[in-house]
C-alpha cells in the first residue's frame, strides 16, 4: 500500500516530498555535529548517505509505513530541515513523529509549525489514534516543541542510546487523538 507524501503549506513553511536535489542540503544538515548531538546516530561522514536517506523516504512511502517531508522557508525558499511520520501501523492507528532542523532555523518556531502541519495531515489522512515521539533528555528544546503540540511525557527510556560512546536516556512522548487540537495553530516565535 503506497502512502502519498503530502505537500503542505503553513504561514511560513512549505513541506514537500524529497527530491534528489535535496541531497547536498541533507548532507549538510546530518553532518553537522551540533544538529546531531542529541540524535540516535552519529553525524554523517559519507555524502552518499543523503541518497540513501532520500531512497528510504521513497521506500517508506511505497510500503505505506510513513512519510517524510522536506521543510523549506517560504520567504527565501531555503531548506531548513525535515519532518516525518514513520512506523505507521493502520491496525493500531499509530505512528512515530520525528524532525531535524538546521541550527540556523532553531528558535523560530519552525519545528512546531512543521510538526503541527504533519500531525494535522496525519490525524485526518491516516485516522491515527496515537502518535509517539522520543527526545534525548538533554534536548529540552525538542521536549518543549512536543509539549506545545500537546504531547505528554509518558516516561523515560534509560540508557537507550549509545552514540560515539556516549550513553543517553530518552523521554517518550505520546499524543492521543482525543487530546489533539488541530485548531491550535502554534504562534511563530518571531
Amino acid at each position: 500500500m503506497t502512502l502519498a507524501t503530502p505537500s503542505l503549506d503553513t504561514a511560513r513553511l512549505r513541506l514537500r516530498p524529497f527530491t534528489d536535489a535535496d541531497a547536498d542540503h541533507l548532507y549538510a544538515l546530518h553532518s553537522d555535529t551540533d544538529v546531531m548531538r542529541y540524535w540516535d546516530s552519529p553525524p554523517w561522514t559519507d555524502p552518499a548517505r543523503s541518497g540513501r536517506f532520500i531512497a528510504t523516504c521513497g521506500r517508506i512511502q511505497d510500503e505505506g509505513s510513513g512519510a517524510r517531508v522536506a521543510i523549506d522557508r517560504v520567504s527565501d525558499g531555503a531548506f531548513v530541515g525535515w519532518c516525518g511520520l514513520t512506523s505507521w501501523n493502520p491496525e493500531f492507528r499509530s505512528a512515530s513523529l520525528g524532525y531535524v532542523l538546521d541550527k540556523s532555523a532553531w528558535g523560530h518556531g519552525y519545528a512546531t509549525e512543521a510538526a503541527h502541519a504533519v500531525l494535522t495531515w496525519a490525524f485526518d489522512a491516516l485516522d491515527l489514534n496515537r502518535v509517539q515521539a522520543e527526545a534525548d533528555t538533554r534536548n529540552a528544546a525538542s521536549g518543549r516543541v512536543l509539549e506545545k503540540l500537546g504531547f505528554v511525557r509518558e516516561g523515560t527510556l534509560r540508557e537507550d542510546c549509545v552514540v560515539n560512546g556516549v550513553v543517553s536516556d530518552s523521554w517518550i512522548y505520546g499524543l492521543l487523538r482525543r487530546d489533539w487540537q488541530p485548531s491550535n495553530v502554534p504562534n511563530p516565535a518571531r
